[in-house]
């Protein structure tokens, strides 16, 4: 009779590092808190205030709030992010 092997122990899945992030000086005086989302965890739509567009799951884009409150997080293309200064947002930010 064959000797049965024991089931291999799989390795602990490991959470992925967490986004470095950092301040970023706005054009109105403020300071925002800005974090990337890579593609890979990106899993949801959201819509671009600076364009007004959609979003969509699987892009990689960036979460930005002012310092002071964390419940005015938005999501943003990175493109809109970086050209913000350039053009208004499409929508109120607050």
């Amino acid at each position: 009779m064959a000797k049965r092997r024991a089931p291999r122990k799989r390795a602990a899945a490991r959470d992925p590092l967490p986004a470095p992030r950092r301040i970023e000086a706005g054009a109105d005086g403020a300071d925002y808190e800005v974090r990337p989302v890579s593609a890979a965890n990106a899993a949801k739509t959201y819509r671009c205030p600076g364009c007004d567009h959609e979003i969509r799951p699987a892009t990689a884009h960036i979460v930005a709030w002012p310092v002071d409150g964390i419940e005015d997080r938005r999501h943003w293309h990175t493109s809109c992010w970086r050209n913000r200064t350039t053009r208004g947002p499409t929508r109120k930010w607050s």
